[in-house]
């Protein structure tokens, strides 16, 4: 029988999932954030860049990026490492099963292939975590390792715990069992963001790292004070807290965007940018295909609100009155009405 890692569920923690699944809900539902592919990017490039960070990976978010569109950089080449294998780890990350421990030891593999010995396999050794020359945690025994994984995993495939609560258990435990040689941060915050990725996909996209990387200091403090009371308790509230803030932010960008981007059109106007949707069409065109007279006073009423908003552009734009004169939609165009049609 294996054995339950020691963890209390607050009532601060039980606050705190509910807004959580009212939040993502909110997201998920109410905003276009599943559909913001290029969102989804950026925000990868920041999970990417702030769990390394944390362990003192020292390239900035635009030389992360650089790395990732295979640009050069000037960085020390194993920090390079570091970034390219976290994108492969990440990337693959909705492949892997969280109660896998197969899959568990690939993951670690991919995110420090080339960096450690003992890639992709439990340590065979002891390891501590220090603070200067201060040793502030000493990982279980290697030969207690696998076994001790073994139980975490099967604990974590029969619990009935909610995953929101479970992810925050199963990157306590990683952290302080500290498996392999090198990387456990890491692996406990790619295991958490997988967990909550297979109870809700959204989350596969949404930067958790990033707030642990703005709270560091408190983000410690939660192990520490969770090792010194063999209770993740504290390590929980901690972590679902960030969790909620992430997405909090998340949903902000989302309202602001579309607030940004919105344009009152009327159905005519609707009609217009249907019309223009596979080709380009001159004024007289535009108006025959949806009934209308096309004169100088419904064109400036009609059409040319369109491209003041960017939605529609000339495509003689250096002279408006030239006889070949047609009208085509512009990205946002396009943007605004695959949105409408959803």
């Amino acid at each position: 029988m294996f054995e339950k890692p020691p963890y209390t569920i607050t009532e601060k923690a039980a606050d705190l999932l509910a807004k959580i699944v009212e939040a993502a809900t909110r997201l998920e539902l109410g905003t276009k954030f599943k559909r913001d592919i290029r969102l989804h990017r950026e925000n990868r490039v920041r999970t990417i860049h702030s769990s390394l960070a944390i362990e003192g990976n020292s390239l900035s978010l635009d030389e992360v990026t650089a790395v990732l569109q295979g640009k050069v950089v000037a960085g020390k080449q194993a920090e390079i490492k570091e970034v390219k294998n976290a994108y492969e780890a990440y990337d693959k990350i909705m492949t892997f099963d969280p109660y896998d421990i197969n899959d568990f030891l690939t993951a670690h593999r991919l995110m420090t292939n080339g960096l450690v010995k003992e890639s992709g396999r439990f340590r065979s050794g002891d390891v501590g975590v220090f603070d200067g020359d201060t040793v502030v945690h000493i990982g279980a025994r290697p030969q207690f390792v696998p076994q001790l994984m073994q139980d975490l995993f099967a604990w974590a495939r029969e619990s009935q715990l909610h995953p929101v609560l479970k992810s925050a258990i199963m990157h306590y435990e990683i952290e302080t069992i500290h498996p392999f040689e090198d990387g456990n941060g890491r692996m406990g915050r790619l295991w958490q963001t997988l967990l909550l990725a297979k109870w809700n996909p959204i989350f596969a996209w949404i930067p958790m790292e990033s707030i642990l990387y703005e709270n560091r200091p408190q983000y410690y403090e939660a192990i520490e004070y969770a090792r010194e009371k063999n209770d993740s308790g504290a390590f929980i509230e901690f972590t679902l807290s960030a969790i909620l803030d992430t997405i909090a932010l998340q949903v902000e960008h989302q309202v602001q965007h579309q607030v940004e981007h919105q344009v009152e059109i009327t159905d005519t106007q609707h009609a217009i940018l249907s019309s223009l949707e596979n080709k380009s069409l001159s004024r007289k065109e535009i108006f025959a295909g949806i009934g209308m007279k096309g004169d100088s006073r419904s064109f400036k009423r009609i059409v040319e609100p369109l491209i003041d908003a960017g939605l529609v552009e000339r495509t003689v734009p250096d002279k408006p009155r030239s006889s070949l004169q047609k009208y085509r939609l512009t990205d946002k165009g396009r943007a605004l009405l695959a949105g409408s049609a959803l």
